[in-house]
């Protein structure tokens, strides 16, 4: 899935939560979630590692997270930075991050 160029991301960008939506664990279905107004995205597990470190304080350009998941997950850095801009540009498209 390519995403669109004006929802491209770079990684000098820095994303953050879209306003109004909020990262939360759903404990009785057992999953993470991004809740936003009237909608919801339930996480993957990778999914929920992009966002928490990209979105996290203090916050990181994307390159600093795909560095930092890159070493957490002992993977070549750009078949993580592949996954982590797509994943981005996606949650950017539907609203849920920002830059």
């Amino acid at each position: 899935m390519t995403a669109p160029q004006e929802m491209s991301v770079g990684e000098d960008d820095r994303v953050r939560l879209a306003p109004g939506v909020m990262l939360r664990q759903d404990r009785v279905r057992n999953h993470w979630q991004l809740l936003g107004p009237e909608r919801v995205l339930i996480l993957d597990e990778v999914a929920l590692e992009v966002v928490r470190a990209t979105t996290g304080q203090p916050p990181v350009t994307v390159a600093e997270a795909i560095d930092a998941l890159a070493a957490q997950f002992d993977a070549p850095r750009t078949e993580i930075a592949a996954d982590v801009r797509e994943v981005l540009a996606d949650m950017i498209a539907k609203g849920f991050l920002t830059r």
